[in-house]
């Protein structure tokens, strides 16, 4: 009992992992040494608030409610210098190890200190030079990388939404009716598209308020070197790939050629 006594004082708090047959001295020096368990989450790129939300509830890190109550709390983004409704975008999409018992704002501003350290110092400037700010920049992004299933596109699809925000073209994306009503990956009908709603691309011009999920470096890099292409529209060769169009005619003929081809 003297040693039980005398190692209480040096203790430290947290989940462990202890191996089956530990004795009570080895279980004191493993509290002892502060290793505690980590969980490791996945934030994808891609991957939404909500997504990462409830990865973190279902690996009992935090509650899903006050990661999203904490995303939108207007102090702690001020706190962030984040100009949007949300840490939406701002989680850099990467592999985290975290413990149980760290804070919900702990998590949270870890990921998107992690996303500033990776986008570098003249990313702010480089957003400048193509008319956009950072949030603008990260919100064209999120579309990119939801648009896009192959990193090789993602120049393509930049092109097509640069192209239409020039000419004042709704971007008709449709991850962003997805994010507008909630639905994620799934499939929109004809009504989804006539919800009025600010992240409706297809019924508002220009980008929506923010943007819909976390885009990787490549998506980034994407929206500020979009291809040298005039592209205007693409649709769905399968589940990877894209046709690209320049005009709305050769856009319908590709696509009542797919749908046919779907259809078979």
């Amino acid at each position: 009992m003297s040693v039980a006594r005398g190692s209480a004082r040096r203790l430290q708090a947290g989940e462990y992992e202890v191996e089956r047959g530990t004795t009570t001295l080895g279980v004191l020096g493993l509290l002892e040494t502060g290793r505690v368990k980590p969980h490791v989450i996945l934030h994808p790129e891609g991957a939404t608030l909500a997504e990462l939300a409830r990865a973190l509830e279902a690996e009992r890190l935090a509650s899903a409610g006050a990661i999203a109550r904490l995303a939108r709390d207007p102090a702690y983004l001020r706190g962030l210098g984040i100009e949007g409704a949300s840490v939406e975008g701002y989680l850099f999409p990467d592999t985290y190890q975290l413990v149980r018992g760290m804070a919900p704002e702990e998590i949270l501003t870890r990921m998107v200190q992690r996303g500033r350290a990776k986008l570098g110092p003249d990313v702010a400037q480089r957003a400048r030079a193509r008319g956009l700010t950072v949030h603008q920049l990260l919100t064209l992004a999120s579309i990119i990388e939801r648009e896009a299933a192959v990193p090789e596109e993602m120049p393509l699809i930049s092109a097509v939404f640069w192209n239409r925000l020039k000419l004042d073209m709704p971007l008709q994306a449709d991850p962003t009716v997805q994010y507008a009503l909630g639905k994620e990956r799934r499939a929109l009908t004809r009504a989804d598209l006539l919800i009025d709603h600010p992240f409706n691309t297809y019924r508002r011009q220009g980008l929506p308020p923010g943007p819909i999920a976390s885009p990787g470096l490549r998506a980034i890099e994407a929206a500020l070197v979009p291809a040298p292409v005039k592209y205007l529209y693409f649709v769905a060769v399968d589940d990877r790939r894209h046709h690209f169009s320049i005009t709305v005619e050769q856009h319908n003929a590709a696509v009542a050629r797919y749908r046919l081809a779907r259809d078979r």
